[in-house]
């Protein structure tokens, strides 16, 4: 049996780190190990983490789909790529206020709850990790084959592929449905979402599709395909927009690999020492392996924050469209303020004349 502690939001969610209940909270001895450590860790570092990035990534990703919405007669394959990227990371930003809370109080999930919102978290973290993948083959195909995956004479081609890629990640998310239990863990006084594995070897396996699916894959994929784009980039002349496209390859490549690599060597860690003998076990790595799981996280939460900045802020289309949005209101303010500047000047003046008499 596995349970999802509230300082591993993640684990649960993201990527089926989840801890055997009696592994997590004794040593090889039998003797119960003290989770006040953890515990105070997570109430303190996860609400004020989670919230910054539920904050900032729900304005990003918001302010991506509004400009997109306005735009969508422009749309090309890149855009509807980047919206279905933008509404899963969405959806995936709102489970977070809810593991916040239950970090700080615990005790918030039935277990009808808790495998709903399992399944919503896994769906959209996976979604999001294909998408990125999806979006770097089409990169690669045209600038490095100078093919276009998608006919612009039917782009319902590419929405299909999208929703392709949707329901495979509900396929993914079946074993949470099945799996996942809200249960009271006596030793931490609340109420745990578990994962309740008739074997070890069935948890064993949902690591391996963690660590092939979440990650390894999307990985190969997106160093293949963005290496290839670079050396080709670099062959061509050195314009300003060939430039400035490296410069957004290599951002891109170092976004997802600074997000995901500290967490992915942090569970592999973990998933080789839940699987060694219970005698080489101690209570201080299990904390200590917590702690990290926790911090490490963090980062894979902060790329959904970073997407609307790497595929779309730094677009120059994306910005013209964001100052066409925006330009109503700036002129609506403006005279505002040029009204209220006028005001102002007459009110002075009248007191000035005022004053004098």
């Amino acid at each position: 049996m596995e349970v999802i502690q509230g300082s591993e939001l993640t684990n649960m969610t993201i990527n089926d780190s989840y801890y055997d209940y009696d592994y997590n909270n004794t040593n090889c001895c039998g003797v119960v190990c003290d989770q006040n450590t953890s515990m105070h860790f997570e109430a303190i570092f996860i609400p004020i983490l989670y919230s910054v990035a539920f904050v900032l990534g729900l304005m990003g990703n918001g302010l991506v789909l509004v400009v997109l919405c306005q735009k969508r007669r422009t749309w090309n394959v890149t855009d509807v790529f980047v919206l279905h990227l933008s509404v899963a990371d969405m959806l995936l930003l709102l489970t977070l206020p809810l593991w916040a809370a239950d970090a700080a109080t615990g005790g918030i999930f039935n277990t009808g709850f808790c495998k709903f919102s399992g399944v919503v978290f896994r769906v959209n973290f996976y979604c999001s990790i294909f998408l990125l993948a999806c979006i770097s083959l089409d990169r690669y195909f045209s600038v490095v084959h100078a093919v276009q995956m998608y006919s612009r004479t039917r782009p319902k081609q590419v929405q299909l592929s999208c929703l392709a890629v949707w329901f495979f990640c509900l396929l993914l998310s079946i074993p949470d449905w099945i799996y996942l239990e809200a249960q009271h863990d006596s030793r931490r006084g609340k109420s745990e979402c578990t994962h309740i594995y008739t074997s070890s070897t069935l948890r064993l396996l949902s690591r391996v599709l963690y660590h092939v699916l979440g990650f390894l894959l999307p990985a190969i994929v997106l160093l293949y395909c963005y290496s290839r784009v670079l050396l080709r980039l670099q062959s061509g002349s050195q314009g300003v927009q060939k430039q400035r496209a490296v410069r957004v390859v290599l951002a891109l490549v170092m976004a997802f690999f600074i997000s995901w690599t500290p967490y992915n060597i942090t569970l592999l860690v973990d998933t080789l020492y839940t699987n060694q003998s219970s005698n080489n076990t101690t209570c201080e790595a299990t904390t200590a392996l917590d702690i990290a799981l926790t911090a490490t996280s963090v980062l894979g939460y902060l790329h959904c924050c970073v997407n609307p900045v790497l595929y779309a802020f730094v677009g120059v289309k994306f910005r013209r469209h964001l100052l066409d949005l925006i330009k109503p209101f700036r002129y609506r303010l403006q005279t505002r303020v040029d009204t209220v500047s006028r005001k102002s000047s007459v009110w002075s003046a009248d007191t000035s004349q005022t004053s004098a008499f």
